[in-house]
């Protein structure tokens, strides 16, 4: 399941978060990559932010659909990518565990996309599914979450510059397509909410003994 999250930083929120990245020192995004992974990624990441990781964080979970798209037990530190004209991300899937000091396991992806689309060429996001690959570019400010076990690259930048957090997410629901039930139920539970109480009150019933079947806490 890939869903988007609109919005998570809009106005004050996103031009802070681009102005840290403006005075960032970048390092070859090799370093954080997987054995894998290393040889098709081209970019650049910015370490030592952890404070703006955190604030970034802090937007993501106050996003109405994060917690009921990714049922969040634990996030890695988010990462902040920078693409620059000739660089890209070959195809590649994410490690299934994260981590050196804390391990996580990567149930989720997501990026954010922090530059304006208009600002850089190329530079989508591609996943493949089922149907065939998705490329997605959205606007600064928006998120895609996505099954961290698919096969994605990033198409180079010919010009400009795309920049993004990522990050990875350990769901208390393990089982994707169980996370999807629980989406959809949430989701139609948010639409009811002026239903008659005794109609959302059984949804909510139902909610919550799916969780205590299948939530890993």
């Amino acid at each position: 399941m890939l869903i988007v999250l609109a919005g998570v930083l809009e106005g004050e929120d996103l031009a802070r978060v681009r102005a840290r990245l403006d005075q960032a020192v970048w390092r070859d995004g090799k370093a954080t990559a997987g054995p894998a992974a290393r040889a098709v990624k081209n970019n650049l990441q910015a370490p030592g932010l952890a404070d703006l990781g955190a604030f970034v964080m802090d937007a993501l979970k106050r996003h109405p659909l994060f917690e009921i798209a990714a049922r969040p037990r634990r996030a890695s530190p988010v990462m902040f990518s920078k693409y620059e004209p000739g660089m890209d991300y070959g195809p590649h899937t994410d490690d299934a565990l994260m981590g050196v000091e804390e391990r996580l396991r990567a149930d989720l992806s997501y990026t954010l996309f922090l530059a304006d689309p208009e600002s850089y060429d190329g530079g989508a996001l591609t996943i493949e599914n089922a149907a065939g690959e998705q490329a997605i570019k959205l606007a600064a400010g928006d998120c895609v979450l996505y099954p961290s076990g698919t096969i994605h690259h990033v198409a180079p930048v010919s010009a400009g510059a795309r920049l993004a957090a990522v990050g990875w997410v350990q769901s208390t629901i393990r089982d994707a397509g169980q996370r999807e039930i629980l989406f959809d139920l949430s989701m139609t539970r948010m639409r009811l909410a002026n239903a008659p109480r005794e109609d959302v009150l059984r949804l909510d019933k139902s909610i919550s003994n799916l969780l205590r079947m299948w939530a890993e806490v």
